[in-house]
């Protein structure tokens, strides 16, 4: 019964659930802008004004709140991708544009988002596993629409996965780069450079695939 108490007109659930979200913006804050080093339980719970006793009410470790900081940015990101391709024109390069110009938005709104995604997700075991979780759904995802825009023969499967991978990669890494200020190009410049070369070689592969097809096709007569 005590566990259902509502106190300030909020329940035990509800109280629990703030708390999570309390230590989840105060390791946001830190790793997006002390950065792994800078980050520990006890910093933590002093950013979320909170006991470690509430820390380990919610998480098992520091690994276990870093990974659910991850996964909140990835979700938020991927579900404002979907929906953005979604609202696109059906056209493979509008998607296109559409899709990256949101993954560009969504990780440089918030600066320290980028920071946690990006290069505080190379000094952490966990988190690089994570991310490297996080790459691979972003090829199947493309890869997925590659096949629905273009075809897949059976010929061509392989590359359509190889394809994927390189551009989830490649996109990531020119992010990073560019945030780093490695690349001198305004946001719409590098959206629609970025967008541009993503269908070049998407079309590419896609006529490779068609090639290997018409090959084996006549192979098989």
């Amino acid at each position: 019964m005590a566990a259902t108490r509502v106190y300030g007109g909020q329940s035990a659930d509800e109280r629990t659930e703030a708390r999570r979200q309390r230590l989840m913006d105060a390791a946001l804050e830190l790793m997006g802008t002390e950065g792994w080093p800078g980050t520990s339980v006890r910093a933590v719970c002093r950013e979320a004004a909170l006991t470690p006793r509430f820390f380990y009410e919610s998480f098992e470790d520091l690994d276990a709140l870093a990974v659910a900081v991850f996964d909140d940015i990835a979700v938020r990101a991927t579900a404002a991708i979907l929906e953005a391709v979604h609202g696109a024109p059906a056209e493979p390069a509008a998607q296109a544009r559409a899709a990256i110009a949101t993954f560009v938005d969504q990780l440089t709104g918030d600066p320290r988002r980028a920071r946690v995604a990006f290069a505080e997700a190379l000094g952490n075991e966990a988190l690089a596993r994570r991310r490297l979780q996080a790459m691979r759904a972003m090829a199947q995802l493309i890869a997925a629409h590659g096949r629905a825009a273009y075809g897949a023969p059976p010929e061509a499967d392989t590359l359509v996965e190889i394809t994927a991978s390189l551009l989830a990669g490649g996109i990531a890494e020119l992010l990073i780069a560019w945030l780093d200020g490695a690349i001198d190009a305004t946001r719409d410049e590098l959206v629609a450079d970025c967008a541009a070369l993503f269908m070049v070689t998407a079309e590419g592969a896609a006529a490779i695939g068609r090639e290997r097809a018409r090959r084996a096709s006549a192979r098989r007569r």
